[in-house]
């Protein structure tokens, strides 16, 4: 079946109790979303271990927690346009005896929403906290031409992974907090390729298959998986703070169907509908980071996060008998990320917010599919947050991330050869209300 696997769209959460629906966007490594609030926008997410702002530190280190009095909820959503394009460098075929097809597969990207809704509560004065986060950590998507000349590798794909993330955090002095959590997640992937069925049933020596018979075919999974999360913040001086998060692995066993649609008859016991399975090890990840505070002013935030994504070597899709239905190599590597940011308080309203950020590709140059045609990306951020009362803050952030043009030879005996060039413009708008309470 499939030859090609995994591209990024979104998987997105919901504010409070609600979740909302969602579709493509393109803008972290891999297919990891920083989105999880919209304060942290306009800084490029800098700092995002350390500067505990608001409620949606229960993501970005639940240690933060401690730095938040009483209780808060935070309701957030980032709209995510994503243009991502395909040129053909005029070497890219299609399987033999199949129709030749064609067209570079049109704009694969498109806009989105990702909501993502957090509550905290002091349970025991400047001593105890507990949290709750609902949000999307990873997703993916895109979805591509039915005619393209690369249809063979990808048409359609499409992950989306909820995670619920209930935490605790404890301030053992007026330095040093510890925090941790749990991750309950649910992941739901959709996949699409077109079957060469002419090519295979000559290959079979199967007889009145027609030369340039296809059809797609589409493989449909989910799965609810846990992890854990556990974070420090170490306050220097009263400047100056630090803080630490790690997010461990997340391993999924997927179970769902494939169905082959336009299967000529004769085909139907080589390839049938039917059960299919994948396991998937999201990976885990490592953020140090660090706020000081210049003057009653202006505040610096920098930090790095890692994230091992050779935790993802490839992606075998198989009946459960074992008998492989697709098998892609992504041979993904860990990548890193950096990110500069300040805000700026110009009285007691108003904020201002700036951030710049390099965020390295897991995928290399020769693994690199239209299913997830990933490449580095630099960001450019500002955001502003108006405090309308003591309780009551909204902030509003933006930002343009930067992709070079980023190239692809993928050769295959039942998929074809698709050479050429992917192109990617993204920007994110984001809002988000809090209330402390």
């Amino acid at each position: 079946m499939s030859t090609s696997v995994y591209r990024r769209a979104l998987a997105p959460a919901a504010v409070a109790a609600a979740l909302a629906a969602w579709t493509n966007p393109v803008h972290a490594a891999g297919f990891a979303l920083f989105e999880q609030n919209a304060s942290g926008l306009g800084n490029a997410f800098a700092g995002a271990a350390a500067v505990a702002e608001d409620a949606g530190t229960v993501y970005f280190n639940p240690a933060g927690m401690t730095r938040i009095r009483g209780r808060q909820v935070v309701g957030a959503v980032s709209l995510i346009n994503v243009e991502l394009s395909f040129k053909d460098s005029g070497a890219s075929s299609v399987p033999l005896l199949q129709s030749p097809g064609g067209g570079n597969g049109g704009d694969a990207g498109g806009m989105s929403a990702l909501p993502a809704g957090y509550l905290t509560w002091e349970l025991q004065p400047n001593r105890l906290w507990a949290g709750v986060g609902i949000g999307a950590p990873f997703g993916l998507g895109t979805e591509w031409g039915a005619g393209w000349v690369g249809r063979f590798h990808a048409i359609e794909s499409e992950v989306q992974a909820i995670n619920i993330n209930p935490s605790v955090a404890w301030k053992v002095n007026d330095q040093f907090s510890l925090g941790a959590g749990v991750s309950f997640q649910r992941m739901k992937a959709t996949f699409s390729n077109a079957v060469p069925y002419a090519l295979l049933a000559a290959s079979l020596s199967i007889p009145g298959v027609a030369p340039g018979t296809e059809g797609i075919a589409e493989i449909e999974g989910d799965s609810w998986a846990t992890g854990w999360n556990l974070g420090a913040t170490w306050q220097v001086t009263p400047a100056t703070r630090i803080g630490a998060a790690y997010r461990s692995k997340i391993t999924h066993d997927l179970e769902g169907e494939v169905q082959f649609a336009n299967r000529p008859a004769q085909l139907g016991a080589v390839v049938p509908n039917g059960d299919v399975e994948a396991k998937v090890k999201l990976p885990d990840t490592v953020s140090v980071a660090l706020a000081h505070d210049v003057d009653s002013r202006w505040q610096v935030l920098a930090d790095y996060t890692w994230t091992g994504w050779s935790s993802i070597p490839e992606l075998a899709i198989l009946r459960p008998t074992g008998q492989t239905v697709s098998r892609v190599n992504l041979a993904f590597e860990d990548s890193w990320r950096v990110a500069l940011g300040a805000n700026y308080r110009m009285d007691e309203r108003w904020t201002l917010r700036f951030g710049v950020a390099y965020d390295r590709t897991p995928v290399q140059d020769a693994e690199r599919t239209p299913r997830l045609p990933d490449m580095d990306r630099k960001w450019l951020s500002l955001g502003a947050q108006w405090r309308a009362s003591q309780q009551l803050a909204f902030d509003v952030g933006f930002t343009y991330i930067f992709s070079s043009d980023a190239s692809s030879e993928l050769v295959s005996a039942t998929a074809g050869r698709l050479a050429g060039t992917y192109s990617n413009k993204t920007w994110v708008l984001g809002g988000q209300a809090r209330y402390s309470f």
